[in-house]
């Protein structure tokens, strides 16, 4: 899919600009499905949305609070949505925070961000009202589920009731404010696992281009719905899993947590799905567990292999029909899942291709708004992270003799800067070039694929480097191994580095393999040996894990499940 092919977009100017577009062109139809009971979903529509921001909007302006920071903290939900359009599109600037952050961080963001005002989830009232005694700068705390105003405790529903009223009444205030498409208008605080959180400042320009240049290549249309499942206060799920649905005029439901993604699959039946490696290659793992306990592992086997032949050798595709409790299981509707955030396996989207699901890997990261690379639907590569992005610039900077080097991104989608420290915005905008220092190559038709991480490369005495995520993936394709965490560890003696690493062992897997109901601290360890002696067999010599250790627990991990890495090491 070259530049001829690309899909035709719509121009938007900024995010208000895109909602009053999709007010005109989608007016009645629903933006959103929220659950109010067990089964039952209410349906609001692209209309009532926007009503629902304006007034907001102006309630919020009513309250003193324009051209400030409003920060917002909550579960996936569609009053955090509200909240954050409402304040970028006349207000001030939006701050995404969190949840999961202990309090103490969270009142250093605030206090950071200078936020005069944050809307929050009524499930985090407690903590809030302990940061409310000391948060002296913040002059409004705005519950989402509060009934009545309660002191300085502000109810969401009174004020949205509040702003709908003032409009009816005239106030203008808010809506024809006008909008500075390259002023900051979201600051969002990086996870911080090794430094502390940067803020990254976004503007409209930055989103909108991401946005429709995403357009160009993936094709989401109006009576699409997508399954919202990762933290709405990262990019990834923010701009693709938020704003590009509500651009292309798609509806969105939301997940009620990590546990309830197999039945809110069923309930909600989405047709798209943005998600990380570690919840597909679980979900892939279980479809094969589910066959083997019942007893239809074989079965399962040669449908494959025969769905495959008929589909590569003759374009017969039986993959809806012969696989279709399987698709029942996420919806019945599944045509296209996302996968961002960390490297997948490449056999886990071989693996969902052959059911009969479209699994395509990108590649971003908060600073460009997020993303940077994808695979096209029919131009992909399994193992790489992608094609440029329509619009954006994206390079390998001093390649080795291996074509491994850093890459770099310039585009209208990277960001202004980091706040408040211009330091660190020197060390990574170079001549408008963004350094994101992860490692990579590229090939002669265009695709990307990431070795590692710049900070994290094993050096060895001799001067090899080594990337710790690539000897993980090899680790991780076991059937018996979870996760990994890799690192070098320096042999104070002759001084020669050496590769170490930790593994959480698969147990169901291993117990599988012994054919048991429970298996020995022994047999798990040499299952474990076994499988790093095959890993090794694959690897040159010095990249060879010399000494692993068992872990029982799984890694720490952001809440786009990647494992804070140096946390692991340090601890």
């Amino acid at each position: 899919m070259r530049e001829n092919t690309f899909y035709e977009i719509r121009q938007i100017d900024n995010l208000k600009d895109m909602m009053e577009q999709n007010n005109r062109l989608y007016g009645e139809k629903e933006a959103f499905l929220v659950k109010i009971s067990d089964d039952n979903y209410k349906k609001i529509t692209y209309s009532q949305f926007k009503k629902d921001m304006d007034a907001l909007g102006t309630a919020l302006t009513d309250l003193g609070l324009k051209e400030e920071f409003i920060a917002v903290m909550s579960e996936n939900r569609y009053e955090w949505c509200v909240t954050y359009l409402s304040t970028v599109n006349g207000l001030g600037v939006t701050v995404p925070i969190d949840k999961e952050l202990p309090l103490s961080e969270i009142e250093n963001l605030l206090t950071r961000s200078n936020a005069k005002a944050l809307v929050y989830s009524g499930k985090l009232h407690d903590n809030i009202k302990k940061l409310s005694l000391t948060m002296s700068s913040v002059k409004y705390f705005i519950n989402m589920d509060l009934e009545e105003n309660d002191g300085q405790f502000l109810s969401y529903g009174t004020l949205l009731k509040k702003g709908h009223s003032l409009i009816e009444q005239g106030n203008k205030s808010y809506i024809d404010s006008e909008i500075d498409n390259e002023k900051m208008s979201i600051l969002l605080f990086t996870s911080g696992t090794t430094d502390h959180a940067k803020g990254v400042m976004l503007s409209h320009k930055n989103i909108s281009s991401n946005i429709m240049s995403c357009g160009k290549i993936i094709k989401v249309n109006h009576f699409d719905l997508a399954l919202s499942i990762l933290p709405l206060h990262h990019t990834y799920e923010c701009t693709a899993g938020f704003l590009f649905m509500m651009y292309n005029g798609a509806a969105v439901a939301f997940n009620e947590g990590l546990k309830h993604i197999g039945k809110n699959l069923k309930e909600v039946k989405p047709t798209l799905m943005l998600s990380v490696p570690l919840i597909l290659e679980s979900m892939h793992r279980k479809v094969w567990e589910q066959a083997a306990k019942k007893g239809k592992l074989k079965k399962l086997k040669t449908a494959v292999a025969v769905s495959d032949f008929l589909r590569v050798h003759t374009g017969i595709d039986l993959r809806k029909k012969l696989f279709k409790q399987i698709h029942n299981n996420i919806g019945g509707r599944m045509r296209l899942v996302i996968s961002g955030a960390a490297a997948i396996n490449p056999d886990v989207i071989k693996g969902f291709r052959s059911l009969g699901i479209k699994v395509l890997q990108g590649y971003g990261l908060t600073e460009c708004s997020p993303i940077a690379t994808c695979n096209r639907e029919n131009e992909n590569k399994d193992e790489s992270i992608g094609l440029a992005l329509p619009g954006v610039d994206v390079r390998i900077d001093n390649p080795d003799e291996d074509g491994i080097g850093e890459i770099i991104v310039k585009g209208e989608n990277v960001m202004l800067g980091y706040f408040d420290n211009p330091l660190a915005t020197k060390e990574v905008l170079k001549n408008e070039w963004l350094h994101t220092g992860d490692l990579g190559k590229v090939d002669d038709k265009g695709f990307f694929t990431i070795t590692g991480r710049k900070k994290n490369v094993i050096v060895t005495k001799n001067g090899k480097n080594i990337f710790p995520e690539e000897v993980e993936s090899y680790i991780n394709k076991s059937p018996y191994i979870l996760e990994s965490l890799v690192w070098g560890k320096k042999d104070e003696a002759s001084e020669v580095t050496y590769v170490w690493a930790q593994i959480v062992p698969y147990i169901d897997g291993i117990k599988e393999l012994h054919g048991k109901e429970t298996v020995s601290t022994e047999e798990i360890r040499e299952t474990i040996n076994q499988e790093i002696k095959a890993v090794n067999r694959n690897m040159p010599l010095y990249k060879h894990v010399r000494h692993f250790e068992i872990r029982e627990n799984e890694f720490a991990k952001t809440t786009t499940q990647k494992i804070k890495r140096y946390v692991e090491e340090t601890s």
